[in-house]
């Protein structure tokens, strides 16, 4: 979360621009490769996929260190480990999002993803600060070295995981046919074409926030790498609360009327940031951003994850997830592209203030529109069979 945009803003002094074009390059592969990614998972075992995918970013991350160390480390090698982070995190993204419907049932899926988030609250409490801590210490490049080792511990948790599973698709069938059908089936389902322009918009305007963010705090606040670390543990208190009360909210006010309210909750976090002074107040208000950021994206995609989810048939269901993937992040890269051009160009504030200005506005919309407005409850359970 820390260690490569600080790499890039602190030791190779990034502009604006430059931090759009290395987060457009991780969000690449996801428009390039989800749609064929999603038909060839429906072919394989997931979990194999997942675990494959963390051993490889392993492997990218220990790279940018030993880069560094022989005087290779540039701008360019970034935008290149990015791009293949991002191949990874398509292909075993999905998988992952997949191996959980696998062993929690398909009524309890929002309380699944609100303990999933819980899980991670306190890696996002502890992570941060412990990355302040090494990269004020060895340096960005070095702290890396701690990620590779730590993803290499989650290897050996996901290889004691058992997941009865056989692909549910032949690998004889037609590829170009099966592509196809799982496109077919999101254009045609009644929400979840609704649902992916929703969360495309929101990802449009989180990545404009999201790529001057750093920035923000080290030239505008005047942060510390330490003080950016120590910061983005409240990330992890935001989605305790978040994770401990999600479920319930959704439940009280249903998946439609929660996600709504993520939506704004994230947009009130970067708008006021935009405004926050220099000294303690800009601190504070640099902490709230990322306390709202967190909760927001958890009430969001708890009740995202399980609507799609839920209406899915089994066979079904790794193409609906690329393809859904791939319809909310067409927007992520222009995004992080014009949050990159504002904040070079007319002021890192403005880049902050149109994410906060265009998140409350979507969430305006989203109020106002029934179909999502109007779910209190996930849908009927489908059946497992493809259409």
């Amino acid at each position: 979360m820390l260690a490569v945009p600080l790499t890039a803003a602190l030791l190779l002094h990034a502009t604006p621009t430059e931090m759009g074009l290395l987060v457009a390059m991780e969000l690449a592969p996801f428009v390039l490769l989800s749609l064929p990614v999603g038909v060839w998972l429906d072919r394989v075992r997931k979990l194999p996929v997942y675990i494959a995918g963390e051993i490889t970013v392993a492997l990218v991350l220990a790279s940018i260190p030993a880069a560094w160390a022989l005087g290779w480390l540039s701008m360019t090698y970034l935008y290149g480990t990015g791009f293949v982070m991002g191949c990874v995190f398509v292909s075993s993204g999905t998988a992952a999002q997949i191996v959980l419907t696998q062993v929690v049932p398909r009524e309890r899926l929002v309380e699944a993803h609100a303990k999933n988030a819980l899980a991670s609250s306190g890696a996002e409490v502890l992570g941060p600060g412990l990355a302040g801590i090494l990269i004020k210490l060895v340096g960005a490049p070095l702290a890396l070295l701690a990620d590779a080792v730590l993803l290499m511990v989650s290897v050996s948790f996901l290889r004691g995981v058992r997941v009865r599973e056989t692909p549910v698709v032949s690998a004889q069938r037609a590829f170009g046919r099966d592509l196809k059908q799982g496109l077919r089936f999101v254009w045609q389902h009644p929400l979840l074409p609704s649902m992916a322009l929703v969360v495309g918009i929101w990802q449009l305007f989180h990545h404009a926030a999201m790529v001057v963010q750093i920035l923000f705090a080290t030239r505008e606040l005047g942060l510390t790498e330490q003080q950016v670390g120590l910061s983005y543990a409240a990330m992890g208190v935001g989605t305790l609360l978040a994770s401990i009360l999600g479920h319930r909210i959704s439940h009280r006010i249903g998946p439609g009327p929660c996600l709504t309210l993520g939506v704004a909750i994230t947009g009130l976090g970067w708008l006021q940031l935009a405004f926050a002074p220099r000294g303690p107040l800009g601190v504070a208000a640099y902490v709230l951003m990322l306390v709202c950021f967190s909760i927001g994206a958890v009430l969001l995609f708890i009740n995202f994850l399980a609507l799609r989810q839920a209406v899915t048939p089994a066979p079904l269901l790794a193409r609906m997830t690329s393809t859904m993937r791939w319809l909310i992040l067409i927007p992520a890269a222009p995004g992080a592209l014009l949050g990159g051009y504002l904040g070079e160009h007319l002021g890192l504030r403005h880049a902050m203030g149109f994410g906060g200005v265009g998140a409350l506005l979507l969430a305006l919309a989203i109020w106002r529109t029934a179909v999502i407005q109007s779910l209190r409850r996930l849908p009927d359970r489908v059946e497992d069979t493809a259409p």
